[in-house]
């Protein structure tokens, strides 16, 4: 195949995929070109928090970056800047380990939207990401419970 040709094609795949099932309250898109064309190498996504967490009622954004090297490389997973958690950098990017060292060429979209999911409410303190939420996560769980409800009441649902 020709050069993006493995990852457009797997892209297309998992979108057929996405759209005959996909988890409740997510969403995944691939993003729509000003002339209407649709680019599969960048995806518009909505996580929900879980049900019962600090971060239930929110409907979290995240933009999936996809390379031409993709499935042998990982996405790149953004939520907005300044995103409260521990495992998310001040860019946004998402510090999990299966979009670093523990990748697979089988992980799916889904796979990855379902983990960064459940990163939201078990987020890893041996990988720290961010040192404010870092800091309260480990000494004031109390006042990170509450950044963390604050964070989901500015992300409603759109719907």
């Amino acid at each position: 195949m020709a050069s993006g040709g493995v990852a457009r094609g797997r892209l297309a795949e998992e979108r057929k995929s996405w759209r005959k099932s996909h988890p409740h309250g997510f969403v995944a898109k691939p993003e729509t070109l000003p002339d209407g064309t649709v680019n599969l190498m960048v995806w518009k996504c909505i996580i929900p928090g879980k049900e019962g967490t600090d971060w239930d009622g929110g409907y979290f954004p995240v933009t999936l970056h996809f390379t031409e090297n993709y499935p042998s490389n990982p996405p790149t997973c953004k939520f907005p800047a300044r995103f409260f958690h521990v495992n998310v950098f001040d860019s946004g990017e998402v510090c999990l380990s299966i979009l670093g060292d523990a990748w697979k060429p089988s992980i799916t979209m889904r796979q990855i939207l379902i983990g960064i999911q459940d990163l939201l409410d078990n987020p890893n303190p041996a990988s720290p990401a961010q040192d404010l939420a870092y800091d309260l996560f480990a000494e004031n769980t109390p006042e990170y419970r509450k950044h963390v409800r604050q964070q989901a009441k500015r992300y409603p649902s759109l719907v």
